[in-house]
C-alpha cells in the first residue's frame, strides 16, 4: 500500500508508472493494440493516485493524474476541444459510493432531508468522440486524445448511421459527446472477415471500434459495423435543460441514441439497485461495459461542484470487481518500515490473476490477520481490485485444525518492544533511530527528492556510510566532508564523485525550512502540512517550542489542516529527548531559509481567514474552497494572526474573541462579493 512506501521508492515507483502509464495510454488511445486489460489499468492508475495522495510533494510534471488519455500522433489532423473532455474517479465498493455521495452533500451544505437525485448509466467500453454541430449540420467529430486536443475524424463519423447530419430544433452550436463501439456479435463476425482476407484481427470490440474510426480512408469506416450513444455535451449556446436527465432527454430528441438503461435515481440505495441490475446484464448485453456512471442531476449544483485535477467532482464511475483467484499462504514475512511500523506481508504460491503472475499480498496488519484466521499453509482467495498489491479476502481452511499465527510483540530488526498505541491497529517499533530498519529509512526519507533532495546520496550510499559508522543521524550527513580522505580510498569512489557528493551536501545547507521539517520524518506531517505550519508558526524551532508547551496539543489543533492527531504526533516526537536532540545537531549545521508560500498573488496572499457559524448559501469546504482560490489560508480558530473572520448566523465564541482582537469581520454577502470581485 502507498503508505508502506519508502520515500526514495515512491519517487522511483511514480516515475515508472508514470512511463508505464504513459505508455499504454498511447498504445490504448493512439494506437487501438492495449497490452493490459482495463482492470490492470486502473489498478495501475490507481497506485499512483495513491502514491500521489501520500506523497503529494512528489507529483511529477508528467503525472498521470494531470493528463487525459495521450496525444494524437498518427495521420489524422488534430483539433483543440472547446472544452476539456475530462476523465471521472472511480468507485470499486458500495461504500465508495455512499462517501462520494458524502462529499457532494458536505460540498454544497445541504440538509439531511434535501434529495439529491442522479443520473445511472452502463460505462460502455468503446471510444470517446464529441460531435459538433453548429446551426443544426455536423461539422466537426473528433476523438479524446489527451483531453484538450484530439483528432479530426469527421469524414469517417458521417458513415455511421446513428449520427445524424442534421439536426432541427437544435442550439446554434452543440456539442454531443459519446462513446463509439461495436456490437460483440459485430465484432466476432469482423474478426471472421479479418481472419479470412488475411487482414488484422482486433483483440476486443473497443480496439475494433477505435481502429475503424481512426481510418484514414473514411470509405473503411463505411464498411465496419460501429456505433454511436451520447452520455453527455460540450460547449453549448445555451442550455439544453436544467438537469442532466433533461438534456439527456433532449439530446435523445435530436436523434442520437441515448443508453436503454439510463435511470434517473434519487436515493444512494437506488443507485446500488440500479448498478446491481446492470451487473447482473451485463452479460446478455450487447455492448462491453466496465461498470456504472453516476451523476448528480442538477446541472447548477454540477457547476458549483466543479472538478479537482483531471475529473468533475459531480460524476463517478463505479467500476465492476476484477478477478480474484485462489492460492496457497506459504509464509508470512514482517516487514518494518520508516516510521516503525511492522507490517505483515503473505508470501504465496505464485498464482495468475487478470494475466499477471501474483506471489504476494499485503496483509495489512495485526487485525487483519487476526481476522481472516490466517496460518501458514491455508489456502486463501486473493484480488487486485485497484489495490496496489494484491490483498486476501478470503480464508478458504479457517477451520482446519493448525497452529495459530503470532504476531511478534518485538521487533525482528532491532529487537525493541513493538507495541499499538491506544485506539490504533497498527504495531510500531518503539527502537526509532535505534533500530537499523528506520535509522536507514529515515535518513533515506531525509535526502529523498521531497525533502532535502541530495543527489548521489542514494539508498546504496547511506548503507555503505551506515554501515561504516559515518551515519547515524541527519546532522552526521553535513559531516561526511570529515571523511574525504577515506572516501576517496573506498572502492567505487574517485575524486569527481566524491567531489560531487560533498558540493551536492553543501548546497543543502540553506535549505527550505518546509523541506527541513518533512524530512524529519514525524508521522502524518508532509510536505503540504510542513508547509502549513511554517506559514503558521515561521520556523521548525517557534514550531518546537510550540510543542513542548503545556498547552502545545491545543495550539497545535487549531493550525488549519493539522487537527488533533498531527498535533499528537508533533507533541509526541518533540516530547522525546533524542528527537530533540537530533534536530539541535541538525540545526548546528544547517541554516534553514525563511517560509515562503507559494500561493497565487492576489491581495489575499498569505492572509488568515476563519469562517464561523452557520453558512446559509455554500457550505465550509466550498467557503474555504474559495479563500484558497484566492490565495489566502483558512484556519479553525481566531488568533492574532487572523486577518478576516467571516462570520455566518450562530457565531458564537469565535466571533467574540476577533472582536476583542479587533479582526475585523464581515457577513456571507460581503465575503460573496469579495469572491466575485477578485
Amino acid at each position: 500500500m502507498a503508505e508502506e512506501v519508502s520515500e526514495a521508492d515512491a519517487a522511483n515507483r511514480l516515475m515508472r508508472l508514470a512511463k508505464e502509464i504513459a505508455r499504454h495510454d498511447r498504445l490504448y488511445h493512439d494506437r487501438d493494440a492495449p497490452e493490459i486489460s482495463d482492470a490492470d489499468y486502473d489498478t495501475l492508475v490507481r497506485e499512483n493516485r495513491e502514491l500521489e495522495a501520500r506523497f503529494p510533494h512528489l507529483v511529477r510534471p508528467d503525472s498521470p493524474s494531470t493528463r487525459l488519455g495521450a496525444a494524437p500522433s498518427g495521420v489524422l489532423a488534430k483539433v483543440a476541444h472547446a472544452r476539456p473532455m475530462l476523465s471521472l474517479e472511480n468507485a470499486f465498493s458500495e461504500e465508495e459510493v455512499r462517501e462520494f455521495m458524502r462529499r457532494v452533500r458536505r460540498f454544497l451544505s445541504l440538509a439531511a432531508e434535501e434529495t439529491v437525485a442522479v443520473t445511472a448509466e452502463p460505462k460502455i467500453d468503446g471510444l470517446s468522440c464529441l460531435l459538433r454541430y453548429e446551426r443544426g449540420a455536423l461539422v466537426l467529430a473528433a476523438t479524446r486524445g489527451d483531453g484538450a486536443v484530439g483528432e479530426d475524424v469527421t469524414p469517417n463519423a458521417r458513415t455511421i448511421p446513428d449520427i445524424p447530419q442534421q439536426i432541427a430544433a437544435a442550439p446554434d452550436v452543440l456539442e454531443v459527446r459519446g462513446e463509439i463501439y461495436m456490437s460483440k456479435q459485430n465484432f466476432a463476425a469482423l474478426n471472421q472477415r479479418q481472419e479470412a482476407s488475411g487482414g488484422k484481427v482486433f483483440a476486443n470490440p473497443r480496439n475494433a471500434a477505435a481502429g475503424s474510426l481512426r481510418q484514414k480512408d473514411p470509405a473503411v469506416t463505411a464498411e465496419r459495423p460501429v456505433r454511436f450513444y451520447a452520455h453527455g455535451w460540450g460547449e453549448l449556446s445555451q442550455p439544453l435543460g436544467a438537469t442532466q436527465a433533461d438534456a439527456m432527454a433532449r439530446i435523445q430528441s435530436f436523434g442520437l441514441p441515448i443508453a436503454a438503461m439510463f435511470r434517473r435515481c434519487e436515493t444512494v440505495d437506488a443507485m446500488l439497485d440500479h448498478y446491481r441490475a446492470i451487473e447482473h446484464a451485463r452479460a446478455d448485453l450487447p455492448f462491453d461495459i466496465d461498470g456504472v456512471v453516476y451523476k448528480v442531476d442538477r446541472l447548477d449544483w454540477q457547476e458549483r461542484l466543479g472538478q479537482v485535477a483531471r475529473a468533475p467532482r459531480w460524476a463517478l464511475a463505479h467500476k465492476f470487481p476484477a478477478e480474484k483467484a485462489e492460492t496457497t499462504l506459504e509464509a508470512i514475512d514482517i516487514q518494518v518500515g520508516r516510521t516503525g511500523k511492522l507490517t505483515p506481508v503473505g508470501r504465496l504460491k505464485p498464482v495468475g490473476v487478470g494475466g499477471v503472475i501474483v506471489a504476494n499480498a499485503t496483509l495489512h496488519n495485526r487485525d487483519e490477520i487476526a481476522r481472516l484466521g490466517l496460518r501458514v499453509g491455508d489456502r486463501v482467495r486473493i484480488q487486485r481490485a485497484g489495490d496496489v498489491i494484491p490483498q486476501v479476502v478470503e480464508n478458504l481452511t479457517r477451520d482446519e485444525p493448525r497452529a495459530p499465527y503470532m504476531f511478534p510483540g518485538h521487533c525482528p530488526q532491532c529487537g525493541s518492544e513493538a507495541a499499538a498505541e491506544e485506539g490504533e491497529v497498527d504495531v510500531r517499533c518503539t527502537g526509532g533511530l535505534i533500530c537499523p530498519a528506520q535509522r536507514i529509512e529515515r535518513l533515506k526519507h531525509f535526502v529523498s527528492r521531497g525533502a532535502l533532495d541530495i543527489e548521489g546520496l542514494g539508498q546504496k550510499t547511506i548503507l555503505e556510510f551506515a554501515q561504516v559508522g559515518w551515519l547515524q543521524s541527519p546532522a552526521d550527513i553535513f559531516r561526511l566532508h570529515r571523511h574525504r580522505t577515506a572516501l576517496l580510498g573506498r572502492e567505487g569512489w574517485k575524486e569527481k564523485s566524491a567531489h560531487n557528493l560533498l558540493a551536492a551536501i553543501e548546497a543543502k545547507r540553506e535549505l527550505d525550512p518546509a523541506r527541513l521539517l518533512f524530512g524529519l520524518g514525524i508521522r502524518h506531517v508532509g510536505i503540504v502540512t510542513a508547509k502549513d505550519l511554517l506559514r503558521c508558526f515561521g520556523t521548525v524551532e517557534a514550531l518546537r517550542q510550540a510543542a513542548t508547551r503545556e498547552n502545545g496539543r491545543a495550539e497545535l489543533s487549531g493550525v488549519e489542516g493539522v487537527g488533533p492527531v498531527v498535533a499528537e504526533a508533533l507533541v509526541d516526537f518533540f516530547h522525546e529527548p533524542h528527537n530533540r536532540e537530533a534536530l539541535h545537531d541538525l540545526l548546528s549545521e544547517v541554516r534553514p531559509q525563511p517560509f515562503t508560500s507559494a500561493v497565487r498573488e492576489t491581495e489575499w496572499t498569505g492572509k488568515t481567514i476563519v469562517f464561523t457559524g452557520s453558512l446559509q448559501t455554500m457550505s465550509r469546504d466550498e467557503a474555504k474552497a474559495q479563500a484558497e482560490r484566492l490565495g489566502a489560508r483558512t484556519a479553525g480558530s481566531v488568533s492574532a494572526r487572523t486577518d478576516l473572520v467571516v462570520a455566518g448566523p450562530g457565531a458564537g465564541s469565535k466571533l467574540k474573541k476577533a472582536e476583542t482582537l479587533g479582526v475585523p469581520v464581515i457577513g456571507e454577502g460581503e465575503w460573496a462579493r469579495i469572491v466575485a470581485d477578485a
